[in-house]
Parts: C-alpha cells; structure tokens; sequence
C-alpha cells in the first residue's frame, strides 16, 4: 500500500460508483474505509466525498461488506486489474503539442501496430522512437490495438476488462500521453482500437457492481453487454463515458470499435448511433475533427452512411471483402470463407474496387445464405471503407501467423501493396508490412489462471486440427517464446530485399494524391493480369507470365515485373 499524500496535498474528492443491487457500499481510500450514501438524483448511484491525493491515491469499492473491488471507471490499475483503482489527475500532464488541430481521416494511411511487439522494449515509449519512421514512410495515423488492463503482461489487448485504464507494462497512462504527444508533434494522428463488445475472462469486475451484462442474447463471448435490457441506460452511458474519455483525456483523434456486429441492440435508437452523436458532440465542443471506424462483417453500408441520410454515422469501417479477394488473388487459397472469392479472384477484386463490397446481396457459400447489401457511392463514399492487405486478425488468426512475406515474393507483395496504396478506399497497413517483414505475429497470451490459460491452448490446437494440423505443430499461446518470435525485427529494413520493398511504398503513397476521383478497373483471368485507372494514375498488375496491358503514359513507378505505374489521362476527362 502506498504511503499516503500528506494531509497539505490531500482535497476533497467526489467518489461515485452505481451499484443498484447493493443494500450497502464503502469506499476504501488509502486503506481507510468509509460508507458511502445513495444519490438521490441518480437511482443505484453512491457517493462519497473524501480527502485524497487526486494523482495518486489507492481506492477500492466494497459491496455489502465484500472485499475492496477496483472502480469500475478506475483511470489506474498500477497493480492489474484485480488490484486497487488509482487516482490520476489528466490535467497535469505536461502536454507538449498544445496547438494541435487533429486530423481526420481524409486523404489518411492508417498504420496497425502492437504496443508489445511493434519495439523491442514493447512500451509506448519505445513506439515513441520509431515514429520518424512512419512520417517517412508517409503515415498520416497510427492505430493502436487495446491498451486496456488485462491479466498478465503480453496479449493481444482484446481481453481487456477495464475499459477507461491503460495497460501498466507498455507504460500506464502517462506513457500512453507521451506517444499521443509525441506523435502529434510529428504530425501523426492517433486512433485507438476499443472493445465494447466484450470483457476478457478473467479480472472483470463488473457483474459484481450491475446488470452490465444479460442473458437475453448471446455471443461468442458469452452473455452479451446489456445494450437493451434493464440497466442499459448506465450500461450504455459507462461505455459511451470511456469511449469520450480517450478522445478528451488522452487527446485520441479517433476509435476503432470491435466486431460491432456482436453489439446485440434492439433499441430504437441504437449505441451506435448514440456513441456517434456524442463523439460529434464531442468534436463541436473541442474544435478537433474526431471520428470513429467499425469493425463489421455485416457488409451494411448503413454503419457508415451519415445519420442526415438515414445511416449510423461512423466515419468508416474494416473492408474485409477488398481484402480476401485480395488474399485470394495473390496466394490462391481458397478455404474458409476465401472459397467465395477464389472461383475468380481478379473478377473478385475489381468488384471491390468498383463497388466496395464483393457481397452486396449475393450468395455465399461459405455463410450458406446470400449476404449483404449493395452500396450508394452517391450517399457512402468509397474512402469510407479501409483497404488493406494485411491486419492483426488476418495474420494472427492463421495456425502459425505466418504473414505474406513468408510465402510470396517481393514481386507479388508489391503487387498487393499497389492495389491498396493507390485504391479508393483509405489504406492501412500491418507494422512491418511496408518492408516485408517475416517475422511471424502469432496468437499470444499470458493468462495468469492456469485452468484458462490450459483451456486456451487446447482449444486453439482443437480449432486447426479440424483443419489437418498436428498438435504440436500449433504454437503455445501462452509460451513465452511465442511472444517473442511475434516481434518486429528492425534490422531488416536495412537488409535486401526489404529496403527495396520499404522504398517501394514510399513511393506509392507519395503519388496518392494523383489518384482522385472514380475508378475503372478491368480484370483478365486467365492471363491474371489487372489494370485500374483512377484519376492521373493507371496500375498495370500482371500475375502471370505476361505483363499488363497499358496505354502510352510515363512512367513513374515500377516494380518488374509484376507492377507498373503510369501517369496518364485523369478519370472521366
């Protein structure tokens, strides 16, 4: 227990927590316990006030006579998840880049990476030292994976289960304020994955303080987050509340929302909709452009369409169509769910181009049933949709997270690279995807409950037996080693045939600002080649033995033989 603040430090401090079940509630502050009274404004609320150090101060809240339990809006947990909550005070970071205006998603190249393996040292410090990299690269945005507390010391991030604290090994809060600070001073904006979906399995608190979860529906987690039954006013108000305070405590220029399609909503007026009016509201107040992007398999147009025109209104949102069609293109796979887009992959991925979504009310085989909805280019712009080549999900859901570095040449992975970087759709990247990097990025995890952490290990080996593999052909999730081997390795960049391939995106992005405008795309199956025209830019793509056909143009980027690059005629001159 940490000494205490000297009495001179210590004011006044509003303690709060709903707890509507609760016949009683103490608040612990310091290891002095003390009852706290209902709230007769606010039914199922408690408060308290009392003296405390307001950047520093251990609390905890007691049920009932129960033991201390972390605050369910803990800013801290210095001491993980089942420990006590901490005090922070946002405003007495030193913030550097005090001007900063943000920046939206136009004309943006959005940057995936993992605090824990983007840098040897895995902290937002060592992120810090690479973002000289990313402004040369051309980055406009870095997306951070969770950040939240979870059990142990490495992960994914997506077992989160204290959705307004920051994850102490990659640095706490005030690490998480220096990389947004740093990275704002550099021109970078920050977008931050959040999951609302969701708690992880072990250290969440909250069915303990509310109905915050309910057995009226069901996901993959188990009982679904309590968006419609009773309860769900506070339970949408808690979620909401964390998602704006990354946006104004922590200065994040936007959020990326997990599996949205697992939010079971039958409201009227959806979370969705309610979590983008005040990220809108928010923006107002602020004078920053804020925005949000969905992660949907749903293919509904609707999550990204403004509200004006009878949509959501998310700013954007995960393109996993562009992305198997593309995969499909250049591997030839064609199990799972890829089987719908490998019968013609390059007809597949200029449907994409075309018209955004593959399925758009068609059959899918791999679904059983026809799926999703056609798009409006008129009312849901194509920048609305993120178009990338590889993702944390793509990599780390294969058996051995093998990336397409370590199995395609650097012709194909340039190929790829083109057709994200110069599409109409905003590009994102995978850290260390600009240079071909072939390290693995696996499925990790450090659960600190033996039971659990065994239970995830069988069931990843049972899930790709199904598909022909061995046992131990399958990494331990919970081996150290497989943490490791999952980090980026920097030298490579200097090595051949990365440097070529880290030069070549660079390249790319810099002529993004050519290609504007509608797109025509033509595609020849059997002599796998593909060209797309979009604006001053004409991508000639041969996969084959023949290279693509292109009109007279110059030239100004060329990867032999796979991709070439032409200045030409804009679109619909």
């Amino acid at each position: 227990m940490p000494t205490p603040a000297p009495p001179a430090l210590r004011t006044p401090h509003r303690f709060s927590v709903w707890a509507p079940d609760a016949s009683g509630v103490e608040v612990e502050v310091d290891g002095a316990a003390l009852p706290m009274r209902r709230d007769a404004g606010r039914p199922g609320w408690w408060e308290a006030g009392v003296p405390a150090d307001p950047h520093g101060s251990r609390y905890g809240f007691r049920l009932d006579g129960g033991p201390p339990r972390p605050d369910p809006r803990s800013p801290r947990q210095p001491d993980g998840p089942d420990g006590l909550s901490q005090l922070v005070d946002h405003s007495a970071f030193p913030w550097r880049a005090t001007a900063w205006p943000g920046r939206s998603l136009d004309g943006a190249v959005l940057y995936e990476l993992h605090i824990g393996t983007f840098t040897p040292a895995g902290t937002f410090d060592g992120a810090v030292e690479r973002l000289p990299h990313l402004v040369e690269l051309g980055i406009t945005h870095i997306e951070l994976m969770p950040v939240c507390p979870f059990p142990g010391r490495h992960g994914w991030g997506y077992d989160g289960v204290a959705p307004w604290a920051v994850h102490e090994p990659y640095g706490g809060p005030d690490g998480l304020k220096r990389l947004i600070d740093a990275a704002h001073a550099h021109g970078l904006g920050v977008v931050l994955d959040v999951v609302h979906n969701h708690l992880g399995p072990s250290g969440n608190h909250l069915p303990a303080y509310g109905p915050y979860f309910t057995d009226r529906h069901h996901t993959p987690w188990g009982s679904a987050v309590n968006l419609d039954a009773p309860g769900s006013d506070e339970v949408r108000a808690y979620f909401i509340g964390s998602a704006l305070a990354w946006l104004r405590d922590y200065r994040i220029d936007g959020l990326r929302l997990d599996a949205v399609h697992a939010l079971v909503d039958t409201r009227a007026l959806t979370f969705l909709e309610e979590l983008a009016t005040a990220v809108d509201e928010l923006a107002e107040r602020t004078g920053r452009p804020l925005f949000l992007i969905g992660e949907s398999d749903l293919n509904d147009p609707r999550l990204v369409t403004a509200r004006e025109a009878g949509g959501i209104g998310l700013a954007a949102q995960w393109s996993d169509d562009f992305h198997h069609a593309l995969h499909a293109t250049l591997t030839g796979e064609a199990q799972g769910y890829y089987a719908d887009f490998a019968e013609r992959p390059l007809l597949a991925v200029a449907k994409t181009l075309s018209h955004g979504y593959f399925h758009d009310g068609t059959w899918s085989s791999f679904r059983g049933r026809t799926h999703g909805r056609r798009i409006d280019a008129s009312r849901t712009p194509a920048h609305r949709l993120l178009g990338y080549a590889q993702t944390h999900d793509q990599i780390g859901n294969r058996a051995r997270g093998d990336r397409l570095a370590a199995s395609l040449p650097p012709g194909l992975l340039a190929a790829g690279a083109a057709l994200v970087l110069l599409a109409p759709f905003t590009p994102m990247l995978f850290m260390g995807e600009e240079w071909g990097a072939t390290t693995p990025w696996m499925y990790f995890t450090d659960h600190q409950d033996p039971a659990l952490a065994q239970a995830v290990r069988e069931g990843r080996r049972r899930e790709f037996a199904e598909h022909g593999w061995k046992p131990e052909e399958i990494p331990d999730p919970q081996a150290e080693s497989t943490f490791a081997a999952s980090r980026l390795d920097w030298s490579q960049p200097e090595q051949q045939p990365h440097t070529a391939l880290l030069d070549w995106y660079r390249r790319l992005i810099r002529l993004r600002p050519l290609a504007s405008g509608p797109v025509r795309v033509r595609s020849d199956e059997s002599g796998r080649r593909l060209t797309m025209h979009r604006g001053e830019l004409m991508v000639g793509v041969s996969l084959g033995d023949t290279p693509a056909e292109l009109p007279s143009g110059t030239v100004l980027a060329q990867f032999p033989p796979t991709v070439t690059v032409l200045r030409v005629q804009a679109s619909g001159r």
